[in-house]
């Protein structure tokens, strides 16, 4: 059966082009990784159209060189786009860096190098098959959190896209009377359309399965954390401080629990406005984790009420938690938000034999109650009053 080249190689570009279409019209509201992922795939088809156009002009010309160049800028950029995308799918800050450089060289010296046919079917060929190689890696190192399937669907079309990209590159290279054009009909062309073609639906097939995981991931972080200051919300927190406290009667350790309340909350809103008051939760949700050291369960418990579950320290450490807490507020609040924070709060111990979380919470609520009667701004516990030294 006979291939034409030219055929199929507007085959991979209409795939190409059907493919971005995709990516844009069904993810709707997207996150970084997306936005990276639709910008790779709209960048090789544009690389791939300029590809196309390239050779209706006459060969050596120009519009050729600018076109040709142009092309393969596109196609390593969205390489590179598409590699940070799935580096930020994986757990992972984007090693943005290299894909970046090769990119750039491959342009540079495709430009230079244009009037060489040899050189510059294997040197882009042979770099862009070097890109396509790092992104391999990157996807079989190990990850920082559980990644699906589509991780294996990528590494198995990138394989395939760098085996008959780097073939193409030693035909060009070295073998140049066999593959005297881009259209050349020759087998490793055919070979290298066709796999192209197939790639590129599997590649559009893991990018949408890497979304939907990355989205299931995100709503079940949404549900699970409050959406003002990121820590855990108060159902999330029950559920770990209950077998926090099972753990606790088991093993016969002391868990210990601070409830507080920031002071004048309705007053920062009603002078400072309501995205003040947000940033002044966020700031004390910050400070609460930034003096935690370790052993922290940190929760918005509801309005602007805290809470915090100490495991395996007792009293004295929740004492010296209280005040570091209190001198990072008393030093970021009026330098980050130009306002005094302040806040009254109860501690209470796990007891022994049946007390449970929720009994907890009744007597440091109780607690910080009394600590509102006297004057707030300061910390109560069940064995002493004013634990808190009171800061003007």
């Amino acid at each position: 059966m006979h291939l034409d080249v030219a055929s199929l190689l507007i085959a991979v570009t209409l795939t190409l082009l059907t493919a971005a279409a995709t990516l844009l019209a069904v993810m709707g509201k997207v996150d970084l990784p997306a936005r990276r992922a639709q910008t790779g795939i709209v960048l090789q088809a544009l690389g791939w159209v300029l590809l196309m156009t390239s050779g209706l002009v006459v060969p050596g010309a120009l519009a050729d060189r600018v076109l040709s160049t142009l092309s393969m800028a596109s196609i390593a950029a969205g390489l590179g786009c598409s590699a940070v995308a799935f580096d930020l799918w994986c757990g992972r800050p984007p090693a943005a860096r290299m894909p970046a450089l090769l990119a750039v060289v491959m342009t540079l010296g495709y430009s230079i190098g244009f009037g060489d046919y040899a050189f510059r079917v294997g040197w882009a060929n042979g770099l862009l098959s070097v890109q396509l190689a790092l992104v391999v890696i990157a996807l079989c190192r190990p990850m920082p959190h559980p990644v699906g399937r589509w991780r294996w669907l990528l590494v198995t079309s990138l394989l395939v896209q760098t085996a008959v990209t780097a073939s193409r590159g030693v035909l060009g290279a070295f073998f140049t009377e066999l593959f005297p054009n881009f259209f050349a009909p020759h087998p490793a062309n055919e070979l290298f359309a066709l796999a192209t073609i197939v790639t590129v639906v599997m590649g559009l097939v893991g990018i949408l399965l890497a979304h939907r995981e990355e989205v299931a991931r995100e709503l079940e972080r949404l549900a699970h954390t409050d959406g003002i200051t990121g820590v855990l919300n108060r159902r999330a927190w029950m559920t770990h401080a209950e077998l926090l406290a099972a753990d606790a009667h088991r093993q016969d350790k002391p868990l210990c629990l601070l409830l507080l309340d920031l002071d004048h909350f309705k007053q920062i809103n009603d002078t400072y406005g309501h995205e003040t008051g947000d940033r002044a939760l966020k700031l004390f949700a910050d400070g609460m984790q930034a003096v935690g050291l370790e052993h922290n369960l940190v929760c918005r418990y509801g309005g602007e009420e805290f809470c915090v579950l100490k495991h395996d320290v007792g009293l004295a450490a929740m004492r010296a938690y209280d005040q570091r807490l209190r001198a990072w507020l008393a030093e970021a609040g009026p330098r980050q938000l130009g306002v005094s924070l302040g806040y009254s709060g109860g501690i209470a111990l796990l007891l022994d034999g049946a007390d449970t979380v929720d009994a907890m919470l009744r007597r440091a609520d109780a607690l910080l109650y009394s600590a509102k009667m006297l004057g707030r701004n300061r910390t109560l516990d069940e064995e002493t009053l004013a634990v808190g030294v009171e800061i003007k």
